[in-house]
This record gives C-alpha cells, structure tokens and sequence, in this order.
C-alpha cells in the first residue's frame, strides 16, 4: 500500500508536495483524485493526487486531511497534457491545474462560500452541514457577504469544513462567490433531444466533397492537415462530415473555436445533426454547468462532440479521435494571463499527438506559422478556393481618408462614399457591417489649452473615454476614472475627445441616419452570454440595419443579409510594436471583408485608409494571402522570427522602477553568459507600468535545432539565480513562449 502522496495545489508553486497517506485511505487513494492537504500554519487546499509511492521523504510530512473523490477526477492522459504545458509554457503544474478545472472543483481557503437562494431548507442536511449553513445566515437583517473556509472553522468550531462545503455545493445549499459574480440569468444550455447523426446532413458540392476527401488522404501520411479554404467556402459543412465519420468509428470529437461570440451561432446548426450528442464548454456558462459537463465526460455515457473555447483542451477526453480547430489563426487561443501563457491551437495539437487524434486546422487566413508547416510537408494541406454556391468574393473599394480629410470632405470618421453606400444598402433592405478595432467612446481626452491627457494611476497608459458609463476607464487594469469638467493642469474648459471608438461611431452614425436600426458588438455590450447571442439573434432576424463591431464582427459569424462591410481605419493594426502586426491586420481585414455577400449578389467593402498605395492594401483588395505570406516570410527569415526560430519573451517586474532597471540588466547579463547573441534587450515595453508594477522585457531567440527542454532547464536555473541575489526576492519573472 503506498504510504505517501505526491501533490499538486493550485498555487504558482513549482513541484508537488509530499504527504503521508492515512492507513484507512491507503486501500482505495489513486492518482487524478481530489485530496484536502493542510498548506502552511493555517490554509487548506483542494489538491491534486499526481503520484503515489512508499519512498520516505528526508522531512517530517503532514497527513493529508481528507479524500474528496471516489474515483479519479483526472485522468493519466490529462496529467501528460498539464505536464507538457507546464514545461513548454515555463510555469507550474499549480497554474495549470487552475486553468483546467471549473472552481467549483477546486476548492481553496480563500474561496468564499454564501448561502444559495436555490436551497431547498427541507433538503435533509447532516449536524455538522446545518452547522455551516447556520454561519452563512446574515446576522440580523443585514445582507450575506459569505464566509471563507478559514472563517467558517472559525466559526463552527470545526476542524476541516472543505469536505463539508463540497457536500453543501452538491446539494445545492451554497455557491462559491465565483459563481454568483457572473451575470444572473447565465444557464446551462438546454440538450436537444437525441438525434442519431444523419450520413447526408447536407450534400456537399462538388468542390467541398473533393476537398474533404482530400483531407482524408492527407491523413493517411499527415496527423495534421490544414484547410486553406476563402471566407464563405462551406467549411462548417466539411467539418460536420468529418464528425459525423469520427463519431460512427466510436470516437469523441473536440471542435475548437475562439470566441465564445461564435459558438452561439454553430452550436444552434450543430445540434441539428447531433443534438443531445453535442456539449458546449466556456466561460460564460455557470461554473455548476462547466462541473456538470466536465463530470459528464469522465462518466459511462460522455459527450460525442465538444464545441469549446481554448480551455476546453483540458477536458476528460477517454477516445478523442478528431480535434477541429476553426479560425486557427486567431490570437484569442493564446492566453495572455495569468499563467499559463499557453496556445490553445498548439497544445491541442500535442493532446491530438498524445491521444492519436487525427487534426484538422481550418482559416481562410492561415498563421504564417501553420501555413509554413504545411508548405514544408509537416502539416498536410487542402485548399478550397471557391465560395459555397459559386458566389463570387467580394469587391473592395480603397477610399484615400487623408485626400478628403485635406478637401474637408469627411463626415467625422465617415467618407462620402461609405456613407452613400450605406444609404444605398438600406433603401435595398440590406445589412450592413462596420469594423473599427477600438471599443469605448474616444481614446484620448484631451485640454486643447495645454495638450493635458489623463492616465492610469496604476499604468502607463492614457484613459479610454467611455460615455455609456460616464467614465475613463484603463483597459489594462480595469480602474475608472470620473471625466473631469476642467483640467487639473490648468484649469481650461476645453475638454475634447480625441479619436474614434466603436461608442463614438455608433452615436455619429445615429445623427446622420437617425432611421437606420443600429447596433454595437464590443466587450462592453458582451458582458454576458444573453447580451451577444441577443445582438446576433436580432441582426440574423433582421431587426437591426447596421452592426458596428470590433475584433468580434470578423470571426466567421455568416449573415445572408450583409451586401456591405465598412473598414474604417486600416492604419491603426498597422501601428501595433509587434512582429505579427502586419499578418494580423491582413487576417482582419480580409475575415471582416468576408462577412459582405453572404448570399446573393457580390458584396461590396469599403476600406478606408490613410495609406491607399500600401502593400497590405493592394494585397486585401487582390485577396492575395500567398503574396502576403511571402512577403512576411522573407522578412521574418531575414531578421529571424518565428517560424524560422523560437522566440522566448521574459518579463520583469517590480514596483521600483529603479529595483526593476538594476534586475533585467543583471538578468540580462547572466542570460547572455549562456546563451550569447541570442538575447536582446532589456529593453522598456510600450506599456512599461501596470497595476502599479514597472516592467522590463528580454527576448530570447533560439534556432529551431536548438534543445529547448535544455534552454527552459537554463532559463528557470538563472531565474532562480538572480532571485536569491540582495534586494530581488519580492521582483517576479514570467515568460511568454511563442
């Protein structure tokens, strides 16, 4: 019987812990279950059982507190997945377990716990439960605030209240504050009655069966094969095919999107075919429902199909056969923070490896990266060219903004001819859609008497106006700010917004078509799930002429309405400090462009710029993606970035700037003893404070022979290194793979 367990916690801690097992749970304790371990003088986590052995370690051990599960609640082949991610992505095995299980299956100390308003008081409950509940009551006629489990043994007189919260959550009786700060409303959706999958859900045309078949026999000497198929080619069908061949060979389907804004139109058409076959994971259902599925898929009986964001990855998966990964190109699968900084399109394709999946990337406008591995034979590659129902691509129409802003002949941020094109559109009963990358009401707000622009407290950045909620507000750190009346630098009264975002948009276009029926997609009018899938709902019946939208209007939502798509500043993507700027803004342009001409007569897109002569106009225009790829590729080989070298970026930060200045030229330093020519910097990021903390970025560039297990061993020994140095220990170091 094993004597001792190995454990993860989900803290930024690297390793496990070990703990001695009770003889009474020696019998039954199995790798992948959820134990309770005293953490420190005082805390109690939900942790994660990842190894089991008799070898007596050289420090007196605890005991672990309690066992929650019967049986594993992750499985061996999820461990490897966290293992690789935490490895290749360069942190710990605790900010994995974080990302990849719902809160509900992580209990912690500093969890907050609150009474239920679906509690049923008959529901029978145990001493010891009634106990607890009776702690969460609100003293006299105040409100709940809820309790954490340290309180509430505090409170109780209990010496371990986790087991006993996990019993509550399971019967209803409390929620987790986590839950209750999503919007209210926010369900589960409801399964469809079963329907068996049908073999001929819709005929594919001729075009979409050869390119399927195609995809077929790249599999045979390929596990990963890209789909280079135009906006509006019919790839949905295709993907439909293939699950439903997947799913008769008795294997699980995982079909990855990247915005949760996009599964509300899919997940509708999907069901039709699979109907109760078909689960949906994100975060913007309840944490009770991602429980619920992610419990159903280690069941007898799991979900066929799982339509999912980027951390759907981590879900039970015991016979996925085909991974799906549609608009692959798009950053929302790199998770920024916190940690793990991973790709969701990547680790897909190492669980695809792990499990012998078979892969499958779709875009109409491929990452340079997928598209260099397919041209190099280690991705198969499909190319579908033709639009479904022959429908042609649509027409652009380049509008010279700095020519008619010198004539004095634009309408704010609108041109002559996009607004007659508009107008146009809207006498036909048409749709129309407009892109502008920007969200709030104006960037800047500016004193036209001294030049004053207000700025975060907390970070390097100006304050996006927002008038929808009468406040500045940092989209970095979130704070927000009243819009002041007169500036404080020298008390001027000539206040002004400077630049457009999507609020200002929308409120200059209502004074100039006070008929037109108009919309606004954007982080602020997406809060929750209801908000968006009513803004599609209500553009798909019709009810609305004009959708205005950022990032989220070009992720393949399909309108048969739309004949018009307006690109309102090209130039702003371009001015992004980035290496990738100029492929994303292609991919933008040409994905929104895409959204005209649905079906029907040829659409029709107006882009505006400053630059009408630039290369990447001429290329969106020419629906050219291969001269654009060349292009960067040519560049990108030359000044050696990916996909012709790795590229680490290493971040430092410290609340003194001059702390912060002094560690990344040490690090820096250290870092170039090893690893040579290949390190740049430090150097000071656009953004060089946020929430209080200055930053200081290095850059690592490794050739692709390069061993990289041995690079990150190097990387997180110098880390190490540096922070046991005089006056760095409270400084932190992150990385950003790729």
């Amino acid at each position: 019987m094993p004597k001792y367990a190995d454990v993860i916690v989900p803290l930024p801690l690297r390793g496990a812990f070990t703990y001695a097992v009770p003889e009474e749970c020696q019998p039954t304790l199995q790798t992948g279950q959820r134990v309770v371990v005293p953490f420190g003088s005082k805390k109690f986590y939900t942790a994660i059982v990842v190894r089991l052995h008799d070898d007596t370690p050289p420090y007196p051990t605890k005991p672990l507190a309690e066992v929650l599960d019967d049986a594993p609640i992750v499985l061996p082949s999820q461990l490897k997945l966290w293992e690789w991610t935490s490895d290749y992505y360069l942190c710990s095995m605790g900010d994995v377990y974080k990302a990849a299980l719902p809160s509900g299956l992580k209990l912690e100390s500093e969890s907050v716990v609150m009474l239920s308003e679906e509690w049923d008081a008959e529901t029978p409950l145990t001493p010891n439960e009634e106990k607890v509940c009776a702690a969460l009551l609100p003293k006299k006629r105040g409100k709940a605030t809820g309790q954490t489990p340290e309180s509430l043994q505090k409170l109780t007189g209990l010496k371990n209240v986790l087991p006993i919260v996990k019993s509550l959550l399971e019967k209803n009786a409390v929620k987790m504050r986590e839950e209750i700060r999503r919007s209210s409303g926010t369900r589960a959706a409801k399964a469809a009655p079963d329907i068996l999958p049908l073999k001929e859900a819709e005929r594919l045309t001729e075009a979409q069966q050869q390119a399927m078949e195609s995809i077929i026999g790249q599999w045979q000497t390929h596990n990963v094969c890209l789909l280079h198929g135009v906006t509006s080619s019919g790839k949905t069908e295709i993907y439909i095919h293939l699950m439903q061949r997947a799913i008769e060979e008795g294997k699980q389907v995982l079909f990855m999107l990247p915005e949760i804004v996009l599964t509300a139109q899919l997940t509708e058409r999907l069901r039709r075919v699979f109907g109760s076959r078909l689960g949906v994971y994100h975060s913007r259902y309840t944490d009770k429902a991602r429980v619920e599925l992610y419990r159903k898929m280690l069941s007898d009986a799991p979900y066929d199909i799982v339509v999912g964001v980027r951390s759907s990855i981590f879900l039970p998966f015991k016979h996925l056969g085909l991974l799906i990964i549609d608009e692959e190109h798009e950053t929302s699968f790199k998770q920024q923070d916190p940690a793990p900084r991973y790709h969701a399109r990547n680790a897909a394709l190492v669980l695809a490896q792990q499990a012998g999946a078979k892969a499958l990337l779709g875009s109409a406008t491929p990452s340079l990266e997928s598209y260099h591995n397919a041209l190099s034979g280690k991705y198969g590659l499909v190319c579908l060219k033709t639009r479904y129902a022959g429908l042609s691509l649509p027409d652009i129409e380049v509008v010279d903004v700095q020519e008619l802003r010198r004539k004095k002949l634009m309408h704010g941020v609108f041109s002559p001819p996009l607004l007659a094109h508009i107008q146009r559109a809207l006498d036909a009963h048409q749709q129309v859609i407009l892109f502008q990358n920007r969200r709030g009401y104006a960037p800047v707000l500016e004193c036209k008497e001294c030049g004053w622009t207000p700025r975060c407290q907390k970070c390097d950045v100006s304050l996006t106006v927002h008038r929808g909620f009468r406040q500045m507000v940092c989209h970095y750190c979130g704070s927000t700010y009243d819009i002041p009346t007169t500036c404080p630098c020298c008390n001027g009264r000539e206040l002004s917004s400077r630049g457009y975002g999507t609020e200002r948009i929308e409120e200059q276009l209502a004074a100039l078509l006070p008929e037109a029926r108009i919309a606004r997609m954007d982080l602020d009018t997406t809060r929750s799930r209801q908000n968006y899938e009513q803004i599609l709902h209500d553009f798909e019946a019709g009810r609305t002429d004009i959708l205005i939208g950022t990032q989220m209007v070009t992720k393949g939502l399909d309108f048969d309405r739309v004949s018009l798509v307006g690109i309102l500043s090209a130039d702003t993507m371009l001015s992004q400090p980035d290496f990738r700027s100029y492929e994303r803004a292609f991919q933008l342009m040409e994905q929104v462009a895409g959204r005209a001409g649905r079906k029907g007569a040829t659409g029709h897109v107006i882009l505006q710029t400053r630059d009408a002569e630039g290369a990447i106009i001429r290329q969106v225009v020419n629906h050219d993606y291969e001269s654009m790829y060349r292009e960067q590729a040519e560049e990108r080989e030359l000044f050696r970035y990916p996909p012709f070298c790795r590229v680490i970026f290493v971040y430092l930060k410290h609340r003194e700037e001059s702390v912060v200045e002094r560690l990344s030229a040490d690090f820096a330093g250290l870092l170039r003893q090893v690893f040579g020519e290949r390190i740049l910097g430090p150097d000071t990021p656009p953004v060089s404070r946020v929430q209080l903390m200055h930053i200081r970025k290095i850059i690592l560039k490794m050739e692709l022979s390069a061993p990289m297990a041995a690079v990150r061993e190097r990387l997180l020994a110098l880390q190490t290194q540096i922070l046991a140095m005089p006056g760095y220990h409270s400084a932190q170091i992150y990385y950003d793979v790729d």
